[in-house]
């Protein structure tokens, strides 16, 4: 029996569908159950993972709320010798920026709890771009902080594939993988491959600088100058075939530009 936190969302509903198609009972944990397999569950609220947790072997870990003090709570309900916990994480896992440093506690915690775990990190979803959306529906520029920072974004299929392998093969226990795309490209090439997808000129507009500090407060100067994101060979190395393009993932996601069609 496997456990998937999310199991509802773009990579947890895909791991759930992933399992199920290759025989495996898997619940998919929820705040707001509605189909069969879906389970209550809240991690802010430690008690009610009990129930979803009953006859569980193995779990695979997505957290959203990183800033909850009660993580340490939860993780020591999901996290116990003799289950299998694969977290998904942040490449950068550890660092002194507020997302990396909590993805970093989250994988001490989980090392800690003497259950098996693996750690599947990434640099970036692509589905994240989902929030150029909204303003492409008025218009033919998105906008976003950091335009020239080259990111490998991955497309959610291959996470959830990489998941699923790391969850049903041997040998994976102990280990960190680091995932991406197979290509780094900053913000303006990402707008201009989605342009060619939709058949429309779209650009992109990068936020100034007050902008950003509105957004980052004090962490708004170290977050200026990232260095362009690795690639690695390592969705092809767990699932056998390369990693996706961010123009697959373009095409994948047509329909959620719909509105900016």
């Amino acid at each position: 029996m496997i456990l998937v936190t999310g199991g509802t969302g773009s990579v947890g509903g895909q791991v759930v569908d992933r399992l199920r198609e290759q025989g495996v009972e898997a619940r998919a944990l929820t705040r707001d159950p509605k189909r069969p397999g879906e389970v209550y569950g809240d991690l802010t609220d430690p008690a009610t993972l009990d129930a979803a947790l009953d006859g569980v072997d193995k779990v695979f870990l997505v957290w959203p709320v990183l800033g909850d003090p009660r993580k340490a709570e939860a993780v020591g309900r999901i996290a116990r010798p003799g289950r299998h916990v694969v977290y998904f994480s942040s490449a950068e896992a550890g660092a002194a920026d507020p997302i990396n440093y909590a993805h970093g506690e989250m994988e001490r915690l989980v090392r800690e709890s003497g259950a098996d775990w693996t750690f599947l990190r990434i640099t970036g979803l692509a589905t994240n771009d989902l929030r150029w959306a909204p303003g492409l529906a008025t218009g033919d520029v998105a906008r976003g902080p950091f335009g020239d920072w080259k990111r490998t974004l991955i497309h959610e299929a291959d996470l959830a594939a990489a998941g699923v392998r790391v969850l049903l093969d041997p040998g994976h226990a102990g280990q960190s993988y680091v995932l991406t795309g197979p290509e780094p490209l900053d913000a303006g090439q990402r707008v201009r491959v989605l342009g060619e997808v939709l058949r429309r000129p779209l650009r992109f507009e990068n936020m100034t600088r007050e902008e950003i500090a509105a957004l980052y407060g004090d962490f708004a100067d170290a977050l200026q100058d990232f260095p362009p994101e690795r690639v690695t060979d390592t969705v092809e190395k767990l699932t056998g075939r390369p990693a996706r393009t961010y123009r697959e993932w373009a095409a994948d996601h047509a329909r959620d530009f719909a509105g900016s069609l």
